[in-house]
């Protein structure tokens, strides 16, 4: 007997599921970046998701990639390393609900790369569910811009600003390399190309090897980044990134829950109202069109 297809739907929950993993790493990263700074965080961690993620790569190897599918791996490392090195700046410099907030500009931008790049059909219920999670985040940046959080915080959200256009055009890679290699794959080659990137700026910046009380935070991170990649990879690989790209603000829920329980950051009613317009929009744009499954036929 044949297994049915998964449906869009289950790889939207699957995708969901992949963000709270992410929005736990960032948090772990946080502590860390304020700890033992920005490059030595993610230059440890991305030696232990090598690790972790070999271990499973090499149990299911079957040869190495095809020279163009290996170039996109290659390309979207270099890719996160940028864009990772940008947001852990700027989320040790801002509250980690306000930087998840500013980030929420990356799915509203991979819509229309989507279309452009991928070719996908943008339906009016997705973008108008975006729209909505959007003015959400609108709500919640008017009363956190409120507080006066000084030269840095401006110069952390700038960072993290950076980081969402470059995450925007990795919300479309994922989507071409997901359809190109499996899960494993995938992390392996990330944690390999960041690893690399990274140790290119260790004669300039240097490091030591951090504290041994750090290193259970610095396998979490690790861990969860590499869970975190395996389920997004498997829901993109299932559905299109015009579709998936709502999940993304579901971070925002578990970054005021985490700030809140780790760093003391407080939610305020515009905090409140804006998570009630995400989570309504993300339901929207869980109930997919009839006509999804076409377009992702055709996409793929």
């Amino acid at each position: 007997m044949i297994p049915p297809r998964p449906t869009p739907a289950l790889a939207f929950a699957v995708g969901t599921l992949g963000i709270a993993l992410f929005s736990g790493m960032d948090a772990i990263m946080k502590g860390l970046v304020l700890a033992i700074g920005v490059y030595a965080t993610m230059l440890w961690r991305s030696f232990v998701g090598v690790g972790l993620s070999g271990l499973g790569y090499g149990l299911s190897w079957k040869g190495w990639p095809e020279r163009k599918v290996l170039r996109l791996h290659v390309e979207r490392g270099v890719l996160t390393s940028v864009m990772g090195l940008l947001f852990f700046w700027g989320i040790g410099h801002v509250p980690l609900a306000q930087a998840i907030a500013l980030a929420f500009i990356a799915p509203l931008i991979a819509l229309f790369l989507a279309a452009v790049l991928l070719g996908e059909v943008v339906g009016k219920r997705t973008v108008g569910a975006s729209l909505l999670a959007f003015a959400g985040v609108v709500v919640i940046f008017i009363g956190q811009a409120r507080a006066d959080l000084g030269r840095e915080a401006l110069l952390g959200s700038l960072a993290i600003l950076a980081s969402a256009v470059l995450y925007a055009i990795n919300i479309i890679m994922m989507r071409r390399q997901s359809q190109a290699a499996g899960p494993l794959e995938i992390a392996f080659f990330q944690n390999v190309t960041v690893s690399l990137v990274l140790l290119l700026a260790l004669p300039v910046i240097g490091t030591t090897l951090p504290p041994l009380q750090h290193w259970p935070a610095l396998l979490a991170a690790a861990a969860l980044s590499t869970l975190s990649l395996l389920l997004l990879s498997w829901a993109y690989a299932r559905a299109e990134a015009s579709y998936l790209a709502a999940t993304e603000y579901t971070a925002f829920l578990w970054a005021a829950l985490f700030g809140w329980l780790v760093f003391g950051e407080h939610l305020s009613g515009f905090t409140l109202a804006g998570a009630g317009l995400i989570v309504t929009g993300c339901l929207l744009a869980a109930r997919s069109p009839q006509a999804a499954n076409p377009h992702l036929e055709a996409a793929a």
